[in-house]
Parts: C-alpha cells; structure tokens; sequence
C-alpha cells in the first residue's frame, strides 16, 4: 500500500520550525531510548494483519453473492468514571469536614431555591 504520493510529501522543516528546541534531562532521554530500542524491529508485512481490510473483502463477498448482511453488535459501553463524584466520596471517606466552600454553597442554594419558591409574574402578551 501506498500512504503517501511522491507530490504530497513535503520537507520536515515547514512541519518542525515552530517547535522550540528544548533540554531534556539526561534520564528521561535515556528511558526514551530504552523503550524505542526494545519496541524496534523489523517490520515483516507477512506477518501484518489488516482486518479492516479483511471485513471489507467480506462484506463484498457477501453483497455480490447476496447473502444477507448482518449489522455487527454494539460493544458495552466503557466504564466512565466522574471524576467529581469520586473525589467527594473519598473526602467524605476521609472523614474530614468540608471547606467553607461547601458551606457558602450551601448558603447559596438557599437563596435560589427560596427564589424559586416564589412564583414568577406572567408578562402581557402584545396583540399585534
């Protein structure tokens, strides 16, 4: 396969000037090297399996022979975790007592909700 036409490869430079050059501590270059050493290798492409490639071949098959096509079963969704939940129940786990902050937020919602209890004037329609 080809990525990339001869035309549309262009000079790294125009890709790489605006990068500022930076130091980088002599252990963490090293750690990079060691982790790009050991993952490098020759790349083999008979041993490369492209199944997006072979799922189409598939599906074609299937359409030109007209055998029905199946639509493939939606994965379960991941688990996401909230981040703000989880941080309230490990200060709640913690036993210490909220900050002011919760205290003032409390206050607040007070006041919304008291305006809240208070209905709202309709305005006049205009006949027009």
């Amino acid at each position: 396969m080809t990525l990339r036409y001869p035309y549309e490869v262009r000079n790294e430079a125009g890709y790489f000037d605006d990068i500022p050059d930076e130091k980088i501590p002599k252990d963490m270059l090293e750690l990079a090297s060691h982790i790009v050493e050991t993952k490098a290798g020759h790349f083999d492409p008979s041993k490369f399996d492209d199944r997006y490639e072979d799922a189409l071949k598939d599906l074609l098959k299937k359409k030109q022979e007209g055998k029905p096509i199946e639509r493939p079963e939606r994965r379960e969704p991941t688990n996401v975790v909230n981040l703000m939940e989880a941080l309230r129940r490990s200060v709640e786990a913690s036993g210490k007592p909220a900050a002011d902050k919760g205290k003032a937020r409390s206050s607040a919602r007070r006041s919304t909700s008291e305006k809240a209890e208070q209905p709202k004037q309709k305005k006049a329609r205009r006949a027009g």
